[in-house]
């Protein structure tokens, strides 16, 4: 009697097994041709001129943020398999760019709420004008994807070069709280020299420690998100660096041997991209970007931002904030230096980078 039950145990487990290992097999047959073009097919056939891809990475809120589509992140990717060089330069949401009426940080809500896939497009077009290239391909990816991705890997190592403090960091699902106050106090509040003062439950206080630190996620998304820290931490160029510190640990962490040979991991990043990215990376040119970042994996990262500069360092940018606000909606935006829709120090500065590197600015003419 006992030999039957244990019997009959084995059988259960046997076919639990069974489908555990079909479920696996069905859901491995999609990516089949992934894998095997992976593995055994060296060619790169992506969209290159003269070994060089440009790329536009993209990153949302999503969810329950507040402007859900409105792109938070903006950098510009320049990849060079020829001098193996990677040229990162991330642009200011708050440019004002005249063709859209509105900042670029509104180009692909706006496209997306004309027609599905409509934000790529117009996000392209308008980054497109102000750097001076062509955009071969666009990457969109909102942070609940890019905190899955993260954690999925098992964080990433991340060296702080200076301690970062931020008091206004805001915290999700707080964007319209009151704060105790009642809503005919509003316009009275509006008055107020800061939305941290006026409405302090809406925020939180970050600090990450110099030094060099393990970050999950949620930690990373952090890092990269600051824009009010103290001190140097709080311009647009330092984010910049943070930025670039977060890609690259994460594409050293990709192509590392635990996570390209872990068949369950690349199934499980693919299932996160799936439901978090919006590209116009055709899904048979996947296994081309892996092979494409493999060759560049030790390639040389420089990064930098296009900004109004840094007085107190005697450093010029190649923006600046206009005095009146009234031919722009009403919003605090900056433009380029040259002139409200002047693109062109911003080209050459761009060129410059791409083909040459550590390009300064040059002085601003006087007017």
């Amino acid at each position: 009697m006992a030999r039957r039950k244990k019997n009959k145990y084995l059988f259960i487990a046997f076919l639990v097994s069974i489908v555990i290992v079909g479920a696996f097999v069905i859901r491995t047959a999609s990516l089949f041709p992934f894998f095997f073009q992976l593995f055994f097919n060296r060619d790169i056939k992506l969209k290159q001129v003269d070994s060089s891809l440009n790329i536009l990475l993209l990153g949302i809120g999503g969810g329950v943020h507040d402007g859900p589509n409105l792109t938070d992140t903006i950098i510009f990717a320049s990849l060079n398999s020829k001098t193996n060089k990677i040229t990162l330069i991330s642009v200011p949401r708050d440019l004002w760019v005249p063709d859209l009426k509105g900042k670029i940080n509104t180009a692909y809500s706006y496209g997306e709420s004309k027609k599905k896939g409509g934000g790529l497009i117009l996000s392209k077009a308008a980054v497109s004008k102000v750097v001076g290239k062509p955009i071969d391909y666009v990457v969109r990816i909102d942070f609940d994807g890019f905190v899955k991705a993260i954690n999925l890997i098992g964080g990433l190592d991340i060296n702080v070069d200076r301690t970062l403090d931020d008091y206004e960091y805001p915290i999700e699902g707080k964007e319209n709280d009151l704060c105790g106050h009642k809503e005919e106090e509003l316009e009275e509040l509006a008055t107020a020299s800061s939305q941290l003062e006026a409405f302090p439950c809406r925020y939180q206080h970050l600090r990450f420690d110099k030094g060099a630190q393990r970050m999950d996620g949620k930690s990373a998304l952090e890092f990269v998100r600051s824009r009010h820290a103290k001190g140097e931490e709080g311009s647009d160029f330092a984010r910049s660096k943070r930025q670039t510190k977060v890609i690259t640990a994460f594409k050293d962490k990709i192509f590392s041997v635990d996570t390209l040979f872990n068949p369950g991991k690349i199934i499980s990043l693919y299932d996160v991209l799936q439901t978090s990215i919006d590209t116009n990376i055709k899904q048979d040119e996947f296994d081309d970007f892996i092979r494409l970042a493999e060759k560049m994996k030790k390639g040389k990262i420089e990064s930098t931002v296009i900004d109004t500069g840094d007085a107190s360092k005697k450093r010029e940018g190649l923006l600046a904030i206009p005095e009146s606000i009234a031919d722009y909606d009403l919003q605090w935006v900056v433009v380029p230096r040259a002139g409200n829709g002047d693109f062109s120090e911003i080209q050459k500065y761009v060129d410059c980078e791409i083909n040459v590197g550590n390009c300064a600015v040059s002085k601003a003419a006087d007017n």
